[in-house]
C-alpha cells in the first residue's frame, strides 16, 4: 500500500491567535522608539491598527525613509523563503532539538545548520 505525508499550515493573527487562510494576512512593519517591528494580521485587525495610528501619523512629521523599498506594510516573509519553507525550516529544528518559537524571527544560526543539513 503506498502511503503519502501531507503537511498543512496555518497562518495565524498576531493579535488575536485566529486561523487566517493563505493570502489573507497582512504583515505590518512600525517602528516605534527605534526599535523595528513587524506583526501579522487579519484584514479587520490590520484595519483597526490603520486607524488607531491614523491620528498619530496625522500629527507626526515625516522622516525620510531608512529602508530601501520601505513602506509600513508588506506582505510576505522577510527572509525570503516561503512561509512553507519557512515552516518545514521549523519542524526540522524541532526535531534536530533547536528551540524555535512558532512564530517569528527565526534565528541565523538554526536556518544556516538547516541549509547545511539541505
Amino acid at each position: 500500500m503506498a502511503s503519502r505525508k501531507i503537511t498543512t499550515y496555518e497562518y495565524m493573527d498576531d493579535l488575536d491567535g485566529s486561523v487566517v487562510e493563505e493570502g489573507e494576512i497582512d504583515t505590518i512593519s512600525f517602528s516605534y522608539r527605534g526599535t523595528d517591528y513587524e506583526i501579522d494580521l487579519k484584514s479587520a485587525n490590520a484595519n483597526k491598527f490603520d486607524t488607531v495610528i491614523k491620528k498619530y501619523i496625522d500629527s507626526a512629521r515625516k522622516v525620510g525613509r531608512t529602508r530601501a523599498g520601505g513602506g509600513t506594510r508588506r506582505t510576505g516573509t522577510g527572509s525570503g523563503r516561503s512561509r512553507e519553507q519557512l515552516a518545514a525550516i521549523r519542524e526540522w529544528a524541532n526535531k534536530k532539538g533547536y528551540e524555535v518559537s512558532p512564530r517569528g524571527r527565526i534565528p541565523a544560526n538554526v536556518i544556516e545548520a538547516f541549509d547545511s543539513a539541505h
